[in-house]
């Protein structure tokens, strides 16, 4: 039950979130903004949800999941009531910005499934899960399109609306609140060197995390016209570094730091999430990117509608849900190491046939299959590595930093590709096709330079569990 209903939420968000991709050329045109400027349309939602993943995890160790849950769900259905009735880029964003708090209760799902499920059952179950968030994408892309060409992007919005408030209900009405146990696994299994985590939240170092990743992706959008924006991109860079060092000098000071950095820093954990960073690039850098290709004029796009985007999309998202429901079985069988090699090596064959041939639609969606195979198995993979070897009374503090850098990447994709675009463009203003070949050769380099970081994961997940064994 407890899985069904988790994986409910990831299937009505990600519904809700993949319903206004074929829309983001209307908000373009509606707000008149930049190509630059719509990549906040998708970023400013994953910002807010990456700063507020690791506040999430701790308050549903302190708390209990249920009743963090419950609020979050709760807070992205205001966000989706917003966005309904925006009348302004400003307004759309905020509404943008309240979703993406809302999305942080992801790391609380996951976490849920490593407290109900046998250990053997993980992988099956995150599977599951993940397919639950692929399968909303592909609902959300079949009806967006038609939604959105016969009402108006605002619909999409509302259409999220009842299928939230009967979330809510159920997880009101169907879990348990598993408080007592949580905070008993916190005291008595207590059995590392890291500082245990306490009840205080770390609010300073939450703001310096969000000026760090802001200015860092403001810096990136503007840089489309490097020699008219460097004064402004320099002081941005300046200041996103100097955030960086001051929530690194608070973390290490804090009681209760908002990142463990011990924890971040485990020698298997790190590249595992950096390797999640890199697909949430990827990942995200190729909605943007296709929807725009497809609904731009010709001769660089094709003149599509919204229902054609969701076409060209709709068998991506649909293998990412098949296979991410193959890999999880397979990884309960195989182990996480084999189908995270074989997924980036797939993504980088995908992006690179991408890069050479993309004039008709049909390819276009051919390579994006081919992409999907590969991310599916890599994430589900990756994912599982940085569980394994996470004590259990850091599971929420972990999974919050695992989803973290998983938003922080998916929020850069957007930057950019719409940096690309927005420097890159046609006499009639849309994207010209320089701009696709490079952000296709940028999604061809980000996969390539996972399948070393992979292999460095497996020689130490490998050198781990000979210890193990050897125990």
């Amino acid at each position: 039950m407890i899985l069904f209903i988790l994986s409910s939420v990831g299937l009505v968000t990600t519904y809700g979130e993949t319903m206004i991709i074929p829309a983001i050329p209307n908000l373009i045109n509606e707000f008149r903004i930049s190509y630059s400027l719509s990549s906040w349309i998708l970023t400013s939602y994953l910002i807010a949800g990456a700063v507020m993943t690791p506040f999430a995890g701790k308050l549903s160790d302190i708390y209990g999941r249920k009743r963090i849950l419950l609020y979050l769900m709760i807070i992205y259905t205001l966000g989706l009531l917003i966005g309904s009735v925006s009348n302004s880029f400003a307004m759309l964003i905020a509404s943008r910005i309240i979703q993406g708090i809302g999305i942080s209760m992801f790391s609380i799902a996951f976490t849920m499934i490593l407290d109900e499920f046998p250990k053997k059952r993980v992988a099956t179950a995150q599977g599951i899960i993940s397919a639950a968030f692929s399968g909303g994408a592909v609902i959300g892309l079949a009806i967006g399109g038609t939604i959105i060409d016969s009402f108006g992007w605002r619909a999409t919005f509302l259409s999220v609306i009842p299928l939230s408030v009967f979330i809510i209900v159920v997880i009101n009405k169907v879990i348990l609140d598993k408080l007592n146990i949580y905070k008993q696994d916190s005291v008595t299994e207590s059995n590392t060197s890291m500082t245990k985590p306490d009840n205080s939240l770390d609010f300073k170092g939450a703001l310096s995390l969000t000026g760090a990743i802001s200015t860092f992706l403001l810096a990136i959008t503007l840089l489309d016209s490097l020699e008219r924006n460097l004064y402004i991109i320099i002081p941005l860079s300046i200041a996103s570094t100097m955030s960086l060092f001051i929530f690194v000098f608070i973390e290490k000071k804090s009681i209760s730091p908002l990142i463990d950095l011990k924890l971040l820093m485990n020698n298997i954990i790190f590249p595992a999430n950096i390797l999640l960073m890199f697909i949430g690039c990827i990942l995200f850098m190729t909605y943007q990117t296709i929807a725009i290709m497809i609904k731009s004029p010709p001769p660089s796009g094709f003149g599509g509608s919204s229902v054609d985007v969701a076409h060209v999309q709709l068998p991506f998202i649909t293998i990412l849900f098949i296979v991410s429901i193959i890999s999880g079985f397979l990884i309960s069988r195989l182990g996480n190491v084999r189908p995270t090699i074989i997924g980036t090596v797939i993504s980088s064959i995908g992006f690179f046939s991408l890069f050479v041939y993309h004039d008709s639609e049909i390819s276009i969606a051919m390579d994006l299959l081919v992409i999907a195979i590969g991310i599916s198995f890599a994430e589900v993979g990756a994912f599982n590595i940085t569980t394994q070897f996470v004590p259990n009374q850091y599971r929420g503090i972990s999974i919050g930093i695992t989803t973290l850098l998983f938003l922080i990447g998916m929020s850069i994709g957007p930057a950019i590709a719409g940096m690309f675009m927005e420097q890159y463009r046609t006499t009639i203003g849309s994207p010209a096709n320089e701009a696709y070949n490079f952000i296709f050769l940028s999604g061809f380099l980000i996969s390539a330079i996972s399948i070393p970081l992979t292999v460095v994961v497996t020689k130490r997940v490998s050198k781990a569990n000979s210890i193990s064994i050897e125990r």
